[in-house]
């Protein structure tokens, strides 16, 4: 597991913006899900602003101890910094303290972001900035604009969660869902395109239909009837290490990230325009 290390700006700005956010019993709740009750009393007579400043405490006391959450094991500190991701979501979030925690995690390499899942309700993301090579931001913003554009849920949830493995230093997990990222996106283009052709069949199916019908391009060897061509080389490539659990690194898992981003905003975009 990666330990992802955030500053003493992002934290003060995180229990800042937790401090002005939660009421007395919001508070109370987190402080039970950070399992910090011992040190940070269930008490209606310490103000909220009281409590902060002990979760701060804590925080500097104990930076990197292990606790459970929804995303596994993290440090306190990522625990506390995704609380406050969470709490930015709300409209009545305090716009100025949001900034400045937005500010502060963007210093530290990470940014948030507002996604739609599988579900189609907006929830908050925190993710490492990617790299600046083939401009990956810009990639990722298109390639989730696109998804929501399309209707692809299934797509965009797969994506999001491999982001996710991504940045807790889940390389198996990532890798794992990069590959259905990808294999998802090829059946709802296929599925968007001709419903009926792409009920039936397997995912190999659906992309060898893609070629019949022109949107995979025979000439630029994007799929050959030998399969050796970029898309069936794509898979059999994030087919190792990581559709099942396995040894990977960050190198390698981030180089497949990047590749799928790419490779999507390409087929993303010739849907869009009618490729």
């Amino acid at each position: 597991m990666r330990v992802n290390h955030f500053t003493r700006p992002s934290i003060a700005a995180a229990v800042a913006l937790l401090d002005v956010s939660l009421s007395q019993a919001k508070f109370d709740q987190m402080v039970f899900r950070l399992g910090l009750e011992a040190s940070i009393p269930f008490d209606t007579s310490l103000s909220v602003s009281k409590k902060a400043a002990l979760l701060a405490r804590e925080v500097a006391k104990a930076y990197e101890q292990l606790v459970p959450t929804a995303d596994g094991l993290v440090t306190l500190a990522e625990a506390v910094v995704r609380e406050a991701v969470a709490v930015a979501m709300n409209p009545s979030a305090h716009p100025e303290e949001k900034e400045r925690f937005a500010r502060a995690l963007a210093l530290d390499g990470f940014v948030f972001q507002w996604t739609e899942g599988p579900e189609m309700r907006a929830t908050p993301l925190l993710r490492a900035a990617l790299p600046d090579e083939v401009d990956l931001p810009a990639s990722d913003d298109e390639v989730h604009q696109l998804l929501r554009n399309f209707g692809f849920s299934v797509s965009n949830g797969h994506l999001d969660q491999a982001i996710e493995a991504h940045t807790r230093g889940d390389w198996a997990p990532a890798n794992s869902q990069i590959r259905t990222f990808m294999e998802s996106l090829f059946d709802a283009i296929a599925e968007h395109i001709d419903s009926a052709k792409a009920a039936s069949g397997s995912s190999e199916n659906r992309r060898a239909m893609l070629a019949t019908l022109g949107f995979l391009s025979i000439p630029r060897n994007e799929w050959t009837s030998d399969g050796k061509n970029y898309i069936n080389g794509l898979f059999k490539m994030l087919h190792t290490e990581g559709s099942h659990p396995g040894l990977s690194d960050e190198d390698r898992s981030t180089f497949r990230l990047h590749l799928a981003l790419v490779t999507a905003r390409t087929f993303l975009r010739r849907l869009k325009n009618g490729g």
